[in-house]
């Protein structure tokens, strides 16, 4: 099963994402969310100097997922955003992120950054 359907995908946020005034920058509205979690990784944090990102979000520190095999679920929420809407994510993650498709616990396909493989 594809995360994207119809357009419509879910976005898996475990930070900065589900602020409502990033939402609000980066897309112009506040998402639906629903609660949800996702395993196979454990939850790190990351030192961001883009201005742009900076300015965003407010904060210097960002959470990142890196992958490991015996981690307890990491809590977040799926948001529901358009297809269209990925650049922008995109942009605001910038290099230090990957974008991946995942399965949540919920079931659901979603979309998710973490940190980008080390080769």
């Amino acid at each position: 099963m594809s995360a994207i359907r119809d357009g419509r995908l879910w976005l898996f946020s475990y930070g900065t994402l589900q602020l409502e005034h990033v939402q609000n920058d980066l897309f112009g509205r506040t998402l639906a969310s629903d609660p949800d979690a996702l395993t196979g990784f454990i939850l790190d944090s990351i030192a961001i100097t883009d201005p742009d990102v900076l300015a965003t979000s407010g904060m210097e520190v960002h959470k990142i997922l890196r992958r490991s095999k015996d981690a307890p679920p990491i809590a977040g929420v799926a948001l529901a955003i358009m297809a269209a809407d990925l650049p922008a994510v995109d942009d605001y993650e910038g290099e230090n992120y990957a974008r991946i498709a995942v399965t949540l616990a919920s079931g659901r396909r979603a979309f998710v950054y973490v940190a980008p493989e080390q080769d």
